[in-house]
């Protein structure tokens, strides 16, 4: 099972200028983050923790797939990943998060680095996300394509009904 606590940093206990970090991310840690929408994948996560004066340089680097339902048919399908991450992490009062500006409470200087991979893995997963032709559902392609089929005899069937629109046309100039 997925130990999320692997994920979390002591900026204070980093003593080196660059720490490497490495992480093989599954199923299970998917599954175990609350309200994540994707729930299945294998990614591999690799990147460096820089300490340096007054804050600290996260980047990390995804590369892998994630299952999501396709648009066209919804059977699972796997989409490849990339994506980057780079964010500048200060200590401070409390915890607050800015665009690419993280500020950690300096009472307890631990940087969960979960959901900031997962929501760049989510940010990188693409609007529209189909099989390639020919790998989609057979059954479901064809009643896609019997449903518009008939949608578009009803839109033709529509337009001849009413007289009065066709009238209008003739009254341009």
């Amino acid at each position: 099972m997925c130990n999320l606590e692997l994920f979390k940093i002591d900026l204070k206990a980093l003593t080196e200028d660059v720490t490497p970090l490495q992480w093989e991310l599954d199923d299970q840690f998917f599954s175990q983050l609350e309200g994540a929408q994707l729930q299945r994948g294998s990614l591999h996560v690799s990147g460096s923790i820089r300490k340096a004066v007054g804050f600290f340089e996260l980047q990390l680097h995804s590369e892998g797939t994630v299952e999501v339902p396709c648009d066209r048919c919804l059977d699972m399908m796997s989409q490849p990943i990339e994506a980057d991450l780079h964010l500048t992490v200060k200590l401070g009062a409390e915890y607050t998060e800015d665009e690419e500006v993280i500020t950690v409470d300096e009472a307890r200087p631990v940087l969960d680095t979960a959901w900031l991979i997962y929501e760049s893995i989510a940010l990188a997963v693409p609007i529209r996300h189909v099989h390639q032709p020919g790998d989609c559902n057979v059954a479901m392609s064809e009643k896609l394509q019997e449903l518009s089929t008939a949608r578009s005899s009803d839109a033709d069937a529509e337009e001849a009904i009413d007289p009065r629109w066709a009238a209008l046309k003739n009254l341009k100039i």
